[in-house]
């Protein structure tokens, strides 16, 4: 029980470790992020409709295999070995994209890298849960979010430094390096899973009986809130599709999303530690608030300063809707099948997530950006609206 008493900083140990897991697999992740947009449309032909599509399909992959993976964990009491092989599935897909040609062989290999995260996304956060203090949940998950994003802060950054570095090659040349390099910082994470991370799933004894927490009608309430609040998810290729149509380069909209990224890394860990206080739902209603604020932002942006603050209302959105929601389904299930119940929620948010997107890029094509930035809007203010009926906990 050693490692489950050493803290750093108030932070177990292995929170820490999937911590430092998390920062290096988003930084490979966010490395490769900004330029999939222009690579799909400037290298692989793809048009609006399809490109919008296509990113949805990758947001949503992953989530059809969450909740099977947290069941599975909850049944072996084993969280690393999904962990594990979810991260390695991921890291060769990203260092595969160097070899695409067509957009279907890009889809099958982000298909791939999404499966990997399907794969270990349940697991891992039951294993955070585990690994946390009661009533501490918030702070573990915000925890591991900002470190998660500060990955996400590296990557773009290092992504322009590879563009800057190889400026002098042709720019499909320059994505493929991008895309190889990628899998490096992945496959660090991987000797740090095997070395150091700890299972804590055996500690726990399973419960042959007993109602599970997913027939709890204020449970199956919020599911159905989060998944009208997924129809206003709309991929993070918008907001830098809505930057180069202000007349931005690239490099500049992967510089915007790099601020994105900031503020998300900034907001996730007192956010996650306020809301064990403040209250889960209480927090995560706002976040439907600001989600709504950041896409009439995004919808109306005609200068800079109104574009910076879309996405830092974005980022402060995204810090909430990524970390409590996860706390708050921790909080609500029972020991013995934390990974089922954590899947549950990842399910039904990615299920809804494709079908923004596909609606977003048939409303860019068919009319404007404004116009898919104000259907997420009104799609947020619903759920914000809704999740008065749902109960606290």
């Amino acid at each position: 029980m050693e490692e489950r008493e050493k803290k750093i900083s108030g932070i177990s140990w292995n929170v820490f470790l999937l911590g430092i897991v998390s920062f290096l697999n988003d930084m490979s992740s966010e490395m490769i992020m900004p330029v999939m947009p222009s690579y799909l449309m400037e290298v692989l032909d793809a048009g609006k409709l399809l490109s919008g599509s296509v990113m949805g399909a990758i947001e949503s992959m992953s989530s059809l295999f969450k909740v099977a993976f947290g069941y599975v964990s909850d049944r072996f009491r084993k969280r690393k070995v999904f962990v594990f092989a979810g991260y390695a599935l991921s890291t060769l897909a990203k260092g595969a994209l160097a070899f695409t040609r067509y957009w279907w062989d890009f889809l099958l290999l982000r298909a791939v890298d999404r499966i990997g995260k399907g794969v270990r996304t349940a697991p891992r956060d039951a294993l955070i849960a585990e690994s946390s203090e009661k009533g501490k949940t918030g702070k573990s998950f915000g925890f591991h979010r900002m470190m998660d994003t500060l990955g996400a802060v590296a990557g773009p950054l290092v992504a322009i430094a590879l563009i800057e570095l190889l400026n002098g090659l042709p720019a499909e040349t320059a994505y493929r390096y991008i895309f190889l390099l990628s899998a490096v910082p992945g496959a660090i994470s991987l000797f740090v899973i095997i070395l150091f991370v700890k299972d804590r799933g055996g500690e726990v004894k399973r419960k042959i009986k007993g109602i599970s927490t997913l027939k709890n009608r204020n449970l199956q309430l919020f599911l159905a809130v989060v998944a009208i609040g997924a129809l206003g998810r709309y991929s993070y290729a918008f907001t830098m599709w809505k930057a180069q149509e202000l007349g931005y380069s690239v490099v500049q909209s992967i510089a915007f999303y790099a601020l994105f990224n900031l503020i998300y890394a900034l907001s996730a860990y007192p956010l996650g530690v306020y809301s064990d206080t403040f209250g889960k739902k209480r927090m995560i209603t706002l976040g439907f608030g600001v989600a709504a604020l950041a896409a009439l932002a995004f919808a109306h942006a005609r200068d800079f300063y109104t574009l910076i603050a879309a996405f830092v209302l974005y980022g402060i959105y995204i810090a909430i809707e990524d970390t409590i929601p996860r706390a708050y389904m921790a909080d609500l299930a029972r020991e013995y099948e934390k990974g089922t119940v954590i899947g549950a929620y990842h399910t039904v948010f990615g299920v809804f997530v494709f079908p923004a997107s596909v609606i977003a890029g048939w409303l860019w094509s068919s009319h404007s950006l404004a116009y898919a930035f104000t259907f997420a809007a009104a799609m947020n203010v619903v759920a914000m609206v809704l999740m008065a009926f749902v109960r606290e906990q």
